[in-house]
């Protein structure tokens, strides 16, 4: 067998030019072969299909994350985006200058391994990869910072772009690309229609003190949107059942693990619905979502992340509903000094949630602790139709919503008491002025929904780039 090995010049690192494949077509995809004049390339194969490959002598293309040796063995922990697996360097097996190398390459070291695929029972993915060649592309020109010991967070969290190489935040980000697509395809499957609010808007969605201001040419100032569901129902009215999915930002001066100053909502808004039409959507969504992910995952969720899927396995419909008022007596039962008009925190959700072995839907607010777009219930004006989701083993809400106010007189009276003008909020009455209908909706946060699923401690690890009060960087 023949490797390429690196040549020195001066103190950069260089590496023999190895003809270029013929060009593809994209995309690429795992089954692509690629060929070499110097030797018969092996298929170019990614880890998350190599279970596909039992047998076969493979390419992997990726980075070493880790190794150790013994004796005639070396065991190269390798990834390549995909996922980690372990490629055994028998003496025997290849040539003395690539056995070498093997037991000298630094960590992060991009390569390409071929070898034959094996079966492993004691792999945490069932195989490995018996080498029989590798070719270093690029080794670091420096050690590696994030090495395989203890960090701290604030260290990790100015390293991101590095961090997300190991391998739990790489599932994480796999988890939650798969929990956007799960979103995605539900919506899709149910006939609703994308609909995209923009991202500069003129005023709040549910008050000023939690915006982030912008100026805005001739015209003063916008806002970074908080939320898209006041656009999304302009598009319900037009289109029936719609989504607005992208990133929204919130100014709030709030330090806990459930925060961020920028994350994404999933918005649908469906016209002839009610709050307990929404509530079946949420709780329908939700149960899709979970199942999607442990059909996926489960395998990483375990191995990786250390979940415990078999808490994940109970979220299955029906979901307790119980109204705000029960919430209260529930909470107070607990000996935890509450009342009827009290917001109910994290801690307080936590509580909650803890009675349940799946996520617990809390209906029928008090009025006031509800934003103006809310309807009221015709039966008790003092209550508003919204709806929170609590994801159990305190994870908080990762859901709000509710039924609209539908009514053009009482909507500008509630608009007016939170000081919303006609001159930028004038469209927004336009929707009850022309054709008003019974109509609700929901918005699911990804981040608080991933950190959820993979059992995570705080939101900053459910994005890639994380944006807190204390950090704006990298």
């Amino acid at each position: 067998m023949k490797t390429r090995l690196p040549r020195t010049i001066g103190p950069a690192l260089f590496i023999e030019a190895a003809p270029l494949p013929k060009a593809q077509p994209f995309p690429f995809s795992a089954n692509d072969t690629f060929t070499d004049e110097e030797h018969a390339m092996a298929q170019h194969v990614y880890i998350a299909d190599i279970a596909q490959h039992a047998g076969e002598e493979v390419t992997l293309k990726g980075w070493l994350h880790n190794r150790s040796s013994k004796g005639k063995l070396h065991f190269l922990q390798v990834r390549d985006g995909t996922g980690v697996i372990q490629c055994v360097v028998f003496k025997g097996d290849v040539s003395e200058e690539v056995f070498h190398r093997a037991d000298h390459l630094p960590q992060e070291t991009s390569l390409t391994v071929t070898g034959t695929v094996r079966e492993d029972k004691r792999s945490p993915i069932g195989f490995e990869i018996g080498v029989k060649d590798l070719e270093v592309v690029a080794e670091p020109v420096q050690e590696y910072p994030i090495g395989h010991k203890d960090h701290g967070v604030n260290f990790l969290m100015e390293n991101r772009h590095l961090w997300i190489r190991s391998p739990r935040q790489a599932a994480i980000l796999r988890i939650r690309h798969t929990i956007v697509k799960a979103i995605r395809d539900y919506f899709d499957d149910h006939g609703f229609t994308l609909f995209d609010a923009p991202i500069l808007t003129p005023a709040a969605c549910e008050g000023t003190s939690t915006l982030f201001k912008v100026p805005y040419f001739d015209l003063g100032s916008a806002y970074l949107t908080q939320s898209g569901q006041l656009y999304g129902e302009a598009g319900a009215m037009a289109l029936g059942k719609i989504y607005v999915f992208g990133p929204t930002f919130r100014a709030e001066k709030s330090k806990t693990r459930r925060h961020l100053t920028e994350f994404w909502m999933v918005e649908p808004e469906v016209a002839y619905m009610d709050l307990n039409g929404d509530m079946d959507l949420m709780e329908d969504f939700v149960v899709t979502i979970v199942g999607k992910v442990l059909a996926k995952h489960e395998n990483e969720l375990k191995n990786v992340l250390e979940r415990d899927v078999e808490v994940l396995k109970r979220i299955q419909k029906p979901f307790p509903r119980i109204t705000y008022a029960e919430a209260i007596e529930r909470i107070k039962a607990t000996g935890h000094d509450i009342k009827w008009g009290d917001d109910i925190g994290g801690d307080e959700e936590t509580i909650l949630a803890n009675q349940f072995d799946r996520p617990v839907l809390m209906h029928h607010f008090p009025a006031e602790m509800k934003a103006f777009y809310f309807k009221k219930d015709p039966e008790n004006a003092g209550l508003a139709l919204g709806c929170d989701m609590l994801a159990p083993e305190g994870y908080g809400e990762i859901i709000g919503g509710g039924e609209r106010e539908t009514d053009f007189e009482k909507l500008k009276k509630a608009m007016d008491e939170n000081g919303l003008t006609e001159d930028a909020m004038g469209w927004y009455l336009d929707l009850r002025r022309y054709g008003s209908v019974p109509h609700s909706g929901f918005g699911l946060g990804i981040e608080r929904t991933v950190s959820w699923l993979c059992g995570l401690h705080h939101v900053r690890e459910t994005i890639p780039f994380a944006r807190m009060m204390e950090r704006v960087t990298p």
